[in-house]
């Protein structure tokens, strides 16, 4: 992709997400403008709003922001082209399974409750 830099404002119009949206999404470590102006606007690329589709896309599918971080940070991990060894390849594209195959609207700390399992995924006690 080219190298033309975006500002919040044209991120927004394209994401249909709003400025204090994506600003938000940076604040909690989901998207990280690839670069500042001068002037210090956040400036980013075609990448960065392929990312932010997808955020956009993620949430109304009930995932969490630390869910979303995440999947994101697998994705990237599995993209940057460092080499992997095998098992530690497979745990990845073995998380980004288990989150597919998930129901459309269900956080995994949905599917953890609806097993019986509490946060941590270990079994949950009732008293």
């Amino acid at each position: 992709m080219g190298s033309e830099h975006l500002q919040t404002g044209e991120v927004a119009a394209r994401t249909e997400l709003s400025p204090r949206t994506i600003r938000h999404y940076e604040d909690v470590g989901l998207v990280i403008p690839s670069a500042r102006s001068q002037g210090g606007f956040r400036l980013y690329t075609e990448d960065d709003v392929a990312r932010l589709v997808v955020i956009r896309r993620m949430k109304p599918l009930g995932f969490t922001l630390d869910e979303m971080r995440d999947l994101l940070g697998t994705t990237d991990h599995l993209e940057c082209g460092d080499e992997l060894a095998p098992a530690q390849r497979e745990e990845l594209v073995a998380r980004m399974c288990d989150v597919a195959a998930r129901p459309a609207g269900v956080g995994a700390h949905q599917v953890r409750h609806q097993q019986g399992l509490g946060i941590d995924g270990m079994a949950a006690h009732s008293s």
